[in-house]
């Protein structure tokens, strides 16, 4: 299937959505020797069909993956349509471009219209209407409570906008899940990049509102944290 040529509308919620499934996931070894990081399972379900089922019931059409190590498992198990969606796929495995240069590189499916975009090893019971339904052209990023692993958290949030940490002063971790303006992407070119420089700049713009989360949320990066979210989302966890 080929690159999106259509539009999606920029009038009301956004329809379109990016997981971000590239990563290596060398902390989760031996289980990621044979299996891309995104298809290891929480709660009985792979982590990035916990995804697909939530964007799908919020009402997203179109869902941009990046594949990198293992990625041809990912079309094999998923296909091109998911509960109405269609999948496509951004192949990176020749060479990994990082979070930036992903993103750039899907441009060519996502076009300059809004798309929320989420780290394929998070597992959440977030809300994605939230993010759907923010007013056209808004972008936001969604913080959550200090983990245990990053006890320092990311950012503050002063006025409604993520905002620098002060020193001394309360701050959140970003939770791996935003909402974007495609447009923002168009001036960057599809080389490796961080996504990080990126965030900075906007949020000392004040171009990023900022969206606390207190339900259920885990970084799925370690063989520990793993252990921990299976045993908080439910058994039935056979990769």
């Amino acid at each position: 299937m080929g690159p999106f040529t259509g539009k999606v509308s920029r009038v009301g919620p956004v329809r379109q959505a990016m997981i971000l499934a590239a990563g290596r996931g060398d902390r989760l070894r031996p289980l990621t020797d044979f299996l891309p990081k995104p298809l290891v399972s929480v709660g009985g379900r792979p982590l990035i069909v916990h995804h697909l089922n939530g964007l799908a019931a919020a009402g997203i059409e179109r869902v941009v993956i990046n594949i990198g190590h293992l990625g041809e498992q990912l079309p094999a198990r998923l296909g091109h349509r998911w509960s109405g969606m269609v999948l496509e796929y951004s192949d990176e495995r020749s060479a990994r471009l990082e979070t930036g240069g992903a993103i750039v590189r899907a441009m060519e499916y996502l076009g300059e219209d809004p798309f929320i975009l989420v780290n394929g090893d998070v597992c959440t019971d977030f809300p994605w209407r939230r993010l759907v339904e923010l007013p056209s052209g808004d972008a936001a990023l969604v913080l959550v409570p200090n983990p245990p692993h990053h006890p320092r958290g990311d950012f503050a949030v002063e006025d409604g906008l993520v905002a620098p940490p002060v020193q001394d002063g309360h701050t959140y971790t970003y939770a791996g899940i935003a909402r974007f303006p495609g447009a923002w992407f168009r001036s960057f070119p599809p080389v490796p990049a961080k996504l990080a420089p990126w965030l900075r700049q906007w949020i000392e713009e004040r171009r990023l509102a900022a969206l606390p989360y207190f339900g259920r949320w885990f970084d799925v990066g370690t063989l520990e944290r793993l252990v921990h979210a299976r045993a908080v989302c439910g058994a039935g966890n056979a990769v």
